[in-house]
């Protein structure tokens, strides 16, 4: 059972930080090219994504942020993913999120994201968060500015031009 400081009611969603129970889940996203092949690291195995699940417990333990599943609030079934994590580049904590595509252009993920944003902000007491996100990908870049967040740098990933967005405590509470 999450510790209940982490999981966090939108309205229409609950995110609910990963658990092991959660991982047929995570292995059937993960495993999707539809929802992971833009995701650093790409489509995921079942092995490998075990191995993420348990990293993503640890972090949750140690850090008191981490991922989370996102479900609708009524039927509970699982939409996506957004957390909270640090980027592998150094470049600092990461906002991520993943849903699957049937959920994608309802405003989930920026409700979702939205969320894990101030969660990082006003309960982890994170100053700076980061998120990046392909030139090409106007969805997950539309997302990002939606929830407050700007573009402030550049770089190339695997080939790929990459926008780095950054949101900060102090103009995250500036904009409500």
């Amino acid at each position: 059972m999450p510790n209940p400081h982490w999981i966090v009611d939108t309205g229409r969603l609950v995110l609910t930080p990963v658990q092991a129970a959660d991982l047929p889940e995570l292995q059937a996203i993960k495993a999707d090219p539809r929802v992971f092949a833009l995701m650093h690291g790409g489509v995921r195995s079942p092995v490998r994504t075990a191995q993420e699940l348990a990293d993503d417990i640890a972090a949750w333990a140690a850090n008191g942020f981490g991922m989370w599943i996102v479900r609708t609030r009524i039927s509970q079934e699982m939409r996506g993913l957004t957390g909270l994590m640090e980027r592998p580049d150094g470049r600092g904590i990461a906002l991520r999120f993943a849903f699957w595509p049937e959920a994608q252009r309802r405003g989930l993920a920026r409700e979702a994201a939205g969320a894990a944003l101030r969660f990082g902000h006003e309960r982890a007491q994170l100053y700076r968060i980061v998120a990046a996100a392909r030139e090409s990908n106007i969805a997950s870049r539309t997302v990002l500015g939606s929830i407050g967040m700007w573009p402030c740098s550049r770089f190339v990933q695997n080939g790929h031009e990459m926008l780095l967005y950054e949101s900060t405590r102090e103009a995250n509470l500036t904009q409500r």
